[in-house]
Parts: C-alpha cells; structure tokens; sequence
C-alpha cells in the first residue's frame, strides 16, 4: 500500500504520532489508547505495516511496534521535495514583487 494513502486515515496518523512520541510499543498499549476495538487497531496498523511505515516484531505472547525508518525517511523525502517546490515558486514570486517595487518606485521618483 501507498504510505500515502495509509496516512490518510486520521486513526493511522494518530498511530505513527503515537509511536513517534513514545517509540515502541506493544499492540495492547496502542489499543489502550483508542476508543475503537482491538481488532479495528489491529486493522490499522497492518495497513501501516504493509505501507512500510512502522515494524513489527514478535516477542514472546506481544507483538512489539515502532516506526519504520526508512518507511519515514521515504515520505519525508517526498515532503520535502514539495517543501523545495512550494519556496521555489515563492522565491521566484518574490523576485517578481520585488522588481514591480522598484519599477513603481523609479515611476514615482520622476514625477
């Protein structure tokens, strides 16, 4: 599944911000921290995990999750490839008002 697409679930979202803040958890402390069911939680995060954003490991009777590095590391990439985008146009907006200024205010000196 698209990383994406796995973070558009508000539920989903709140899971990775969860596991960013604390790091690993067990799957009945996650559930713990949601008014849905267990096995809705459950659904989530097998979503997160096929999107590649968090792991999961088995240690004995818990299944143990936190966040997939490298997962995240390809989302970031992706913000901040739109972060440069987004400057870049204003950068170059910028540039525009800045020369309409000067034009406007040599227009004003020779009045």
């Amino acid at each position: 599944m698209d990383p994406f697409s796995a973070l558009a679930d508000p539920t989903r979202r709140q899971i990775v911000e969860l596991l960013a803040s604390r790091g690993e958890l067990s799957a009945s402390e996650i559930y713990k921290q949601f008014p849905t069911s267990p096995p809705a939680i459950s659904q989530h995060l097998k979503v997160l995990r096929e999107a590649k954003l968090v792991d999961m490991e088995k240690r004995a009777q818990h299944r143990i999750y936190r966040l997939d590095p490298d997962g995240m590391a390809q989302v970031q990439l992706w913000v901040d490839k739109m972060a440069e985008q987004v400057n870049a146009r204003f950068e170059r907006l910028d540039e525009l008002l800045q020369a309409e200024q000067t034009r406007i205010q040599r227009g004003d000196e020779k009045k």
